[in-house]
């Protein structure tokens, strides 16, 4: 089944280098811009979103009116949100690099993160439009044999569960 993954615009914090998770900012003006600049590129397929504003602007800029869903946040960093990357514990870093055994304390496993996102996906019966986070993109993009950071504002075009039809990793973002 074809789903569009988009990842949502820029916010300060994306900016900053900071963890974001359940943290509901604002996108940036340039969040905003880059929104918008999807309106072109999307087809006119139902619409799911993260629960979060900064996921359900990006869609709203876009031209679609989703469904919300927390099923389709980002990660929860728990004591780790709005942490700096620069100044992570090397632990947490390479977790988050590996994609793998990350544990934020008070926060979500990456497993249990993972779980919640490929359940959501199970369940979806159409081809869709998911406006998302950075973190749900990378775990739909691993569990395809691909890996990857998409940038805000970016896109990924995936025949699920098989394979990516379309990766675009944008010229760098946070």
């Amino acid at each position: 089944m074809e789903l569009w993954l988009v990842r949502h615009g820029e916010t300060q914090w994306n900016r900053e280098g900071r963890l974001l998770g359940w943290t509901d900012l604002p996108l940036t003006p340039e969040g905003e811009a880059q929104a918008k600049a999807l309106r072109e590129r999307l087809p006119p397929l139902p619409a799911h979103s993260s629960d979060l504003r900064r996921a359900l602007r990006t869609a709203e800029l876009a031209g679609f009116a989703p469904q919300a869903t927390p099923s389709l946040r980002e990660i929860h960093f728990g004591l780790l949100e709005g942490a700096l990357w620069e100044g992570l514990d090397p632990v947490h870093k390479e977790a988050l690099l590996r994609f793998q055994g990350f544990r934020p304390p008070g926060g979500e496993t990456l497993e249990d993160f993972q779980e919640r996102v490929f359940r959501f996906l199970e369940e979806l019966r159409e081809p869709s439009l998911l406006f998302t986070h950075g973190g749900v993109v990378r775990a739909v993009l691993r569990a395809l044999g691909e890996d990857g950071l998409v940038p805000p504002g970016g896109v990924v075009v995936v025949d699920w569960p098989h394979r990516v039809l379309e990766l675009d990793r944008g010229k760098g973002g946070g």
